[in-house]
């Protein structure tokens, strides 16, 4: 018989002084966008079903605790993902660009000394028009600001 769907309702367990190490660690791991993805099914690298009825604009995080089950638990993990990298060359260039994406409501990631955007058309112009060097990468994108709670 199969187990029974969880439905995870809270993008986040809190725990406070829980121990872990005696559970299983599964692993949901999603894409930047499908982390803002709340009302839907998805399948943890266990293959365990879980149903998410997260509260609107709720955003999963990568590293939180998703759901402690009996003798498991699920953490949200950052898939690696198509984007845009660009080392600027000077303090003004990060600004710049960072504004011109924000501008048009794309998001950005900082990864060390680059600047990370999603690999999309129109961040692919924005640069070019902006004439800075970029190349496309695989990388984990957790964007600026996409971890901010009110609520916390």
């Amino acid at each position: 018989m199969a187990e029974p769907v969880v439905v995870v309702t809270h993008p986040h367990v809190h725990l406070h002084d829980a121990d872990l190490s005696r559970l299983e660690r599964d692993a949901l791991v999603l894409t930047a966008e499908e982390r803002r993805w709340g009302r839907r099914r998805v399948t943890t690298q266990a293959g365990r079903t879980l149903a998410l009825a997260l509260p609107t604009g709720s955003v999963l995080t990568p590293g939180d605790i998703l759901h402690v089950g009996p003798g498991w638990y699920v953490v949200i993990e950052a898939a690696r993902e198509p984007v845009l990298a660009v080392t600027p060359r000077s303090r003004e260039e990060a600004l710049r660009i960072a504004f011109e994406v924000g501008n048009r409501h794309f998001t950005l990631a900082i990864d060390g000394e680059r600047l990370l955007v999603p690999d999309d058309p129109a961040m692919d112009q924005l640069l070019g028009r902006l004439g800075v060097a970029f190349e496309r990468v695989q990388s984990v994108f957790v964007p600026v600001g996409a971890g901010h709670r009110h609520d916390a």
